[in-house]
Formats: C-alpha cells, structure tokens, sequence
C-alpha cells in the first residue's frame, strides 16, 4: 500500500468529515456524485480550489482510501512512476488534485480496462480537465465530470435552493410579500463575501485578507500545472485588469491595447483564467430571426468576492460605486443559476442577447428548444422600462419562449406591464424558493 513520504510506516488515510462543525456546509452537488460513483468507474469532481472538492469527497464514501498530491510524497511517487502508483492503490480511492500529474490518466485507464467496477476511482481537480484534451481524452467513456462551485448563497443558508428547476417548471408564479419597514439591502455584503468557505465564515477584514492571499497562490502555483507562463505577476495584472470587465461585452482588441499584448496571448489568458475556474465566458444567443444580433460574449468573473477583492470594492460603497456593484450582481446571480444547474440531471445552457441597437438580456437559458430571460436589477423597485430585453427576446424566440423575469432587490413577486410571462422577482428567490 502507498505511503507518503511524511508518512512512512502509517495506513494510507481514510476519508472523514465532521458534520458537527458549524462551518461545514451541505453541497447540493452530493446526490449526483453518489448517483455517478453508482454506475461509473471514474468520477473526477472538478471546480476552483478551495471550493470544498475534498470535504465533499470525504463525505460520499468516507471509507474510501485519500492521497492528495499536493503531499510532496505522493506526487514525486506518482511523477516517477505513474503505473506503479494507480497499481499500488486500493479498490477504492479517492485522488486529490489530479491535474497535477497528468501522466496518471493513461495508467487509470489501463487499471480500468482491467477491472471495471462502478466507483473505482473518485478524481477531485482544480484544473478543467475537460479543456485538457490529452487527460479527458484518455478517459473517454470510463469517466464522468462533476463540477462543484464555490458556494451558492442556498447552500451557505442550508436552504434548499431550487430556483432553477422551479423557473424552468413554470413555478415562478405572483406572490405579494406583507409589506413592513424598509431594511437595509443585504445584496453588497452578500457580493463582496463571495462564495468560498472560507471567505464566507470570516469576518469582512479577514475575508479580503484570504481572497487577497488565494488570488496570488492560485496564479502562481496552479498555473504551472496547466501551462507555461513565463511572467506570472503579469497574469496577476491581467486577471485585476479584467475586474472592471465582469459583466461586459468582450472586445478582445480594446483589451490587447489597453494592455499592450497581442491579442493571441489575450485569448490565451483568458483560457488559462477559464481552466483555473476564475472567469467564464457566457456566448450570445442568437436566432436565424434576427441578423442584428452582436455575437461577442461576455466576461464573467465566478466568484464575485473575487471580484470585489481585485478591485478594491468594499460594501459600504453600496451607494457610490452602485454602477459597479451593479456589474457584480450580474455576475453573482449567473453564478448561483449556473450552480444550480449543474444539480440537475439534464443541465441547460447560457448565453447573453444583445443587439446592434443595444437592447440586451443578462441571461438566456435555453433547454429543450425552449427559451427563458433573465434581467437583473440593483434597485428596489422594477417597471416596465426594464423589459425591454425581455419582450425582445420573446419577439425573435416566438413560441419557444417560456417566461422571463427581472430580478430586483424588493419583497413581491409581480407581473410586469401587464405581460403574463414577465416578472419581477426579488433576489432573495434564489435562496429562498
């Protein structure tokens, strides 16, 4: 049996959680892995560091045998000799961070040519391996991807966090909420907390002091597994640079030349960034209806603590910097649906509308050849100049569209302009439906 090289002389370690901490936090993601691990030989549960990929592992099969190779021992091991290292593991293991000895993917598949059983092997990666093509390629057909997010705000109330399902279901109906006295908005704190465990539970100062330290460690250790960069603090630049583009169309040229690269090596950061779970790139929507549609996607940081912490954006500047809190919100909220999506059994997909006369929607979800917008709010109150993307939309999409809403940061659920498919909805619906 593998030993670290810390560890020589002791069992390899099994997987335990304490659920009586009151930091930890259920994963709505728990039922698919276990439904994977039931029928598939490889399960490879990937998403940003520091996301709760391992406790999450350590939680489905807490007998499974763990190696991480972030343990100097284990990685030299399984560097040297990949073979000899899947050979010498148990039945039943779980592989942490695997993205950073690629070479073990082609030992796994001979391991699971040989011995086929559902749930052999349990892959947890902070990489996208699905972008790497020599490791997702050697898995085909043995392995099922599972991607893990850092925390929906459902998940951090233990709510059930059924929004997305419930939309696409038509459930989203009117709902008036008995008025009382105005409160604060919750929203800024919420945005600039993000969604990692461990920012959640501390304190604001503390918390931007950890996303601060992630960003810099996430850049220069993790990059190096995926690619060569010769400047590592230059992509530390081009990641904060990209701060004030969450939300935005993206102008690959305006980039280049506001920072002096070459647009190849703009894409190629981009890529890198999308590999390591930091940003997205959401595609426009189009239809064959319409020709005047802008095709460029959009930029979306995943975590909008992240976000907050590159540029410098603290909550009590809700009022001053409500523009950028704005393009925030967008973000944030993608991410929670996105979330919620990959809970699901047939996931749908996202995209942006926008057109050259600048009518825009936030978020198209199409499923099943059917449409559904979202638009999103910071203010308190929403009307029907809000809905301009939406009837839009509902025009080019015809009877493929279902509904659309508008999220905002009030109380009642409310059709909007008389529409029976438009809504105003409060924010507070994504974690509390």
């Amino acid at each position: 049996m593998l030993q670290s090289a810390e560890a020589s002389g002791s069992h390899m370690p099994r997987m335990k959680v304490d659920l009586s901490d009151q930091t930890y936090f259920p994963r709505h993601l728990r039922g698919a892995v276990e439904a994977a691990l039931s029928d598939t030989p490889v399960v490879c549960l990937l998403g940003p560091r520091q996301c709760g990929k391992s406790t999450l592992a350590r939680l489905c099969e807490p007998g499974r045998h763990y190696v991480s190779l972030d343990d100097k021992g284990y990685f030299d091991l399984a560097r040297q000799d990949p073979e000899g290292f899947i050979d010498g593991l148990p039945e039943r293991a779980a592989i942490d961070e695997v993205q950073r000895v690629p070479e073990l993917t082609l030992a796994i598949k001979r391991n699971v040519d040989a011995n086929r059983k559902a749930g052999r092997f349990l892959l947890t990666g902070s990489a996208n391996l699905l972008q790497l093509p020599r490791l997702a390629d050697s898995l085909a057909g043995r392995m099922e991807c599972l991607h893990l997010h850092p925390l929906t705000e459902s998940e951090v109330r233990k709510s059930e966090g059924r929004f997305l399902e419930s939309f696409l279901d038509g459930n989203v109906k009117p709902e008036i909420t008995p008025s009382g006295n105005p409160k604060p908005s919750e929203l800024p704190a919420l945005l600039v907390a993000g969604g990692y465990p461990e920012s959640v539970k501390r304190n604001p100062a503390r918390a931007d002091r950890w996303r601060q330290n992630y960003i810099q460690s996430i850049v220069e250790r993790d990059i190096r597994d995926i690619a060569e960069v010769r400047d590592v603090s230059d992509l530390i630049r081009f990641l904060s640079f990209l701060e004030s583009r969450t939300a935005q169309l993206l102008n690959y040229s305006a980039i280049s030349q506001d920072l002096g690269h070459s647009r190849a090596t703009v894409e190629r950061y981009l890529t890198l960034l999308e590999r390591l779970f930091l940003v997205r790139r959401l595609p426009a929507w189009h239809s064959n209806r319409s020709k005047r549609l802008v095709k460029a996607p959009k930029l979306h940081f995943v975590d909008s603590g992240l976000a907050a912490t590159l540029g410098e954006l603290d909550a009590d500047r809700w009022n001053e910097e409500r523009p950028r809190f704005g393009h925030l919100l967008e973000s944030f909220v993608l991410q929670q649906i996105v979330a919620m999506a990959d809970w699901m059994p047939r996931p749908p997909r996202f995209f942006h509308y926008r057109d050259r006369d600048k009518t825009e929607v936030d978020i198209v979800i199409e499923s099943r050849n059917r449409i559904w917008g979202v638009e999103i709010k910071t203010a308190s109150s929403a009307n029907s100049q809000d809905i301009k993307g939406l009837l839009k939309l509902a025009e080019i999409a015809g009877e493929r569209f279902q509904q659309g809403i508008v999220f905002y940061d009030g109380q009642a659920t409310l059709p909007l302009n008389k529409h029976p498919d438009i809504l105003a909805v409060p924010l507070s619906k994504l974690w509390t439906l």
